[in-house]
């Protein structure tokens, strides 16, 4: 009961007032907008790499959802956020990571959404430094909208590209498995 009864006042307390979470030292917003739609925060957690953290990822959705195939596959408004917070990405490692990470949620096969891919590529081609901001957000009927900092580079379209994308950190091969379960709300 106990346990019933935490989950409860968890649940009401963050349907409260929308205060930032904080993950690292990041505050994450518990809403975003994609369009006219409103997203809530499903969770959030840190990609890290030799033992640096090197960005908060969040991950949006209409209403929280723990299946990441269901949400990978979901035709609906969606948004990933990547916190940028560490000096040591730069815009190659930056390339070199989420290609591979292309690569693992395609099992290999990124020729079907291969052009979609290198334009998508070029948001990463401009200097990456701690405290950019990127936010991939999908609209369903228009594609991936690209942001860096607020500001809009470009809109991939296609829901193969948009599963291909948001498989880099839900697919069975994600970018880094304890971040796929802290955006799933799956966390510690």
């Amino acid at each position: 009961m106990k346990k019933v009864t935490s989950a409860l006042l968890l649940s009401l307390a963050l349907v409260g007032p929308a205060s930032a979470v904080t993950v690292e030292g990041v505050d994450v917003p518990e809403q975003l907008a994609a369009n006219d739609s409103k997203l809530v925060l499903n969770g959030a957690g840190v990609r890290s790499k030799w033992f640096l953290d090197l960005y908060v990822g969040s991950l949006y959705v209409p209403q929280s959802q723990s299946d990441a195939q269901a949400i990978i596959d979901a035709d609906e408004p969606q948004a990933i956020r990547l916190n940028i917070i560490s000096g040591m990405i730069t815009s190659d490692k930056m390339t070199s990571a989420t290609l591979e990470g292309f690569e693992s949620s395609t099992d290999g096969n990124t020729a079907p959404v291969q052009a979609e891919i290198d334009k998508f590529m070029n948001v990463f081609k401009e200097e990456i430094k701690e405290g950019d901001v990127f936010e991939l957000v999908y609209v369903p009927g228009e594609g991936t909208q690209v942001y860096k900092n607020g500001e809009k580079k470009d809109t991939i379209t296609g829901m193969p590209f948009k599963k291909a994308l948001f498989g880099i950190w839900l697919s069975d091969e994600p970018a880094q498995d304890d971040l796929k379960a802290a955006m799933l709300g799956k966390g510690d």
